[in-house]
């Protein structure tokens, strides 16, 4: 599939993963398109730590699990009963997990174009994470984003040093198929917003 309809089809996927074995080749082929990203002062500040261990996993499950149930004692009524029908992750479901790191070190001290854009080398890590979900979606593979963790628990969960920041942790794998339609915006979470929204000409105009 061409670029744009791999960017039409992307979703982020929970429920959907089937488990299958998924090759080692492709999934060579979709970490090398995260590889090929750009990346402030050609630094590559991304590691991937590919997860398929079920300890871990149920380890990391758990604790999603109660950040999720954090989350949920914050709201109520609409929200509350909204978010009661919402899957937020497929860790166990899924084939496996990609956890994306941030080595802020690598390429120091003189980072050609960080020094005073200090998240460059972060924007650089989520644009590999935007390379490799849209390979696994053109290889008809589902990526989910599991974001209720906290940093360090991960970090420790999986000997990450010290200084290097766990920016995602990606489930990955064969799926039954994409939704038309994605999970929040079906649930009813929040709509998506039409482009003219957001396009400003010239200058930043509030919009009314």
């Amino acid at each position: 599939m061409d670029v744009y309809e791999a960017i039409g089809r992307r979703r982020d996927v929970r429920a959907e993963f089937t488990g299958a074995p998924l090759d080692e080749e492709t999934l060579h082929r979709v970490l090398s398109a995260a590889h090929a990203a750009p990346s402030v002062g050609m630094t590559q500040p991304w590691d991937f730590v590919l997860v398929r261990d079920p300890g871990t996993r149920a380890e990391f499950h758990r604790h999603v699990h109660t950040e999720r149930a954090r989350f949920a004692a914050g709201l109520s009524g609409e929200r509350a009963a909204t978010f009661d029908r919402i899957k937020i992750d497929g860790i166990l479901e899924s084939t496996l997990s990609v956890v994306v790191g941030y080595d802020p070190e690598r390429g120091s001290p003189a980072v050609l174009g960080r020094h005073a854009i200090a998240d460059a080398g972060l924007y650089s890590v989520c644009l590999a994470i935007q390379n490799l979900w849209l390979a696994a979606t053109a290889e008809g593979l589902g990526v989910g984003w599991v974001s209720f963790y906290r940093e360090e628990f991960l970090r420790d969960l999986l000997g990450m040093p010290a200084h290097v920041r766990p920016v995602a942790w990606l489930c990955l794998g064969p799926v039954a198929g994409l939704r038309e339609v994605p999970d929040l915006e079906r649930h009813g979470w929040r709509s998506r917003m039409p482009l003219a929204e957001v396009i400003h000409e010239e200058k930043y105009t509030p919009k009314d």
